[in-house]
């Protein structure tokens, strides 16, 4: 029996690791930080595309089964794993390259307040403050709250993509295919929440520790300049805390939550009413 994909993408800062970090736990799935295989395939679709000296002689379906093989390959050393779960935040703009790669697939969307997203990547640099991180491209976009708040909001950068991307995917002809998961939802109730999540990808229940969790990528963080990007905390909750944002920031960055807000979708949205909070 082939083995099943699925895609956890959304925002950064949002629960993906720690949501990987669970799922993992699970003997049947892997799951982890983001991989390269998004970016694979982007190159592999730069080389057989329009423009391309290889895309007259290179067809539809040979592109698919090569696309396909990307996957089939990055994955190979996990013969004992029948699901898994590629993370990346380009996932929510390929969506229908995904349904038609894997056409039973489901993509699971982790989100939060924009403000918060903010809140965190801020956090992480001032706890870094003798290290010039990658995430900023120069001094002029990490010389206050501000500039490094508005650089991580552009198009193409960490936070602007992602968001540009899910609301993409949100309001896109393959919503019904997604399932959002809100951070706070997720820290605050794990086991529900992930009971919704193995109902949406129909697979039966594995009781997990969310006291004994375990995720931490040291070197991948150190070569950002950003140590503790993806350390997962041991036990699973609510950390409380007052915003390092200015309040303007802030509040500019809160309004973008447009999954909390009643607008047309077919996307799956787990909100407070489904777990009984």
């Amino acid at each position: 029996m082939p083995r099943q994909f699925h895609f956890i993408s959304g925002l950064p800062r949002s629960g993906s690791t720690l949501l990987s970090a669970l799922l993992r736990q699970n003997p049947r799935f892997h799951a982890g930080m983001t991989s390269p295989v998004g970016a694979l395939m982007t190159g592999m679709l730069g080389q057989l595309s329009a423009g391309s000296e290889f895309s007259p002689v290179v067809s539809r379906d040979q592109r698919r089964r090569l696309l396909h093989g990307l996957f089939d390959s990055y994955y190979a050393d996990q013969p004992d794993r029948d699901v898994i779960f590629d993370t990346n935040r380009m996932w929510c703009s390929r969506m229908p390259a995904l349904r038609e790669l894997f056409p039973q697939s489901r993509v699971i969307a982790c989100v939060r307040n924009v403000a918060w997203v903010m809140d965190s990547v801020e956090r992480l640099y001032r706890a870094n403050p003798f290290e010039h991180t990658k995430l900023f491209a120069d001094d002029s976009e990490r010389s206050t709250v501000y500039s490094r708040v508005e650089s991580l909001a552009q198009g193409n950068r960490m936070v602007g993509f992602a968001w540009s991307a899910l609301r993409e995917a949100y309001f896109g002809e393959h919503a019904g295919s997604m399932l959002v998961i809100d951070y706070d939802l997720l820290a605050h109730a794990p086991e529900k929440v992930l009971r919704l999540v193995y109902e949406f990808i129909d697979e039966p229940w594995f009781g997990h520790d969310f006291e004994n969790v375990e995720y931490d990528a040291p070197e991948f963080d150190l070569g950002l300049g950003v140590a503790g990007l993806h350390k997962v905390r041991r036990s699973v909750g609510i950390e409380s805390r007052r915003t390092v944002l200015p309040p303007d920031l802030f509040e500019k960055y809160a309004a973008l939550s447009f999954w909390n807000q009643d607008l047309p979708s077919a996307a799956h949205v787990i909100r407070n009413r489904n777990i009984g909070t």
